[in-house]
């Protein structure tokens, strides 16, 4: 996992690796958005609901916490040993949508994550105990740890996949 250096270079990197993940899906057809492919394990529209999921959810930790709520990672109806059910209750959530509408979900919480990003401290974003919500694994992350995480990796890797689908669907 990368180290940065500033709020800044955190925050042009989820920006950066948003763009060129979203961006992938300009030449996708409507029509093959639920398409499940050979050697790629997930659709399209799921590849976006992935994200959105993941996006909304530290979202939602942090306006949970800012109410005084305790907030239960992953999510109040699953655990971190049932990551799949998570994942799957995302792509329900999101199934109804466009991949037009879909993109568009995503560049909006892209922004809010950005705007997120942007309003914490350097201590409350690089220092252990900077919210419950990053404390509440065992191993105690940092909030960059957890953005970096549900953002520029996921970005990076998914850009892969939907490349990869989009080979497969053209051959």
């Amino acid at each position: 996992m990368p180290e940065y250096k500033s709020k800044q270079e955190l925050v042009d990197a989820i920006s950066n690796s948003a763009r060129l993940f979203i961006n992938e899906f300009s030449d996708v057809q409507e029509a093959d958005k639920d398409k499940l492919l050979d050697g790629v394990d997930k659709t399209p529209a799921q590849m976006i609901a992935y994200q959105l999921g993941w996006l909304h959810l530290i979202l939602d930790w942090e306006e949970q916490e800012q109410r005084g709520i305790t907030v239960i990672t992953p999510h109040v109806e699953y655990k971190w040993n049932n990551l799949g059910g998570l994942y799957e209750s995302f792509y329900k959530q999101y199934e109804v949508y466009s991949l037009h509408e879909l993109c568009s979900m995503f560049e909006k919480a892209e922004q809010k994550m950005i705007e997120l990003t942007e309003n914490y401290t350097d201590t409350e974003l690089f220092q252990s105990g900077g919210r419950n919500w990053a404390s509440s694994t065992p191993a105690n992350w940092a909030i960059w740890k957890w953005l970096h995480t549900n953002t520029v990796a996921p970005f990076k890797s998914f850009r892969s996949k939907i490349r990869k689908w989009k080979r497969g669907i053209q051959s």
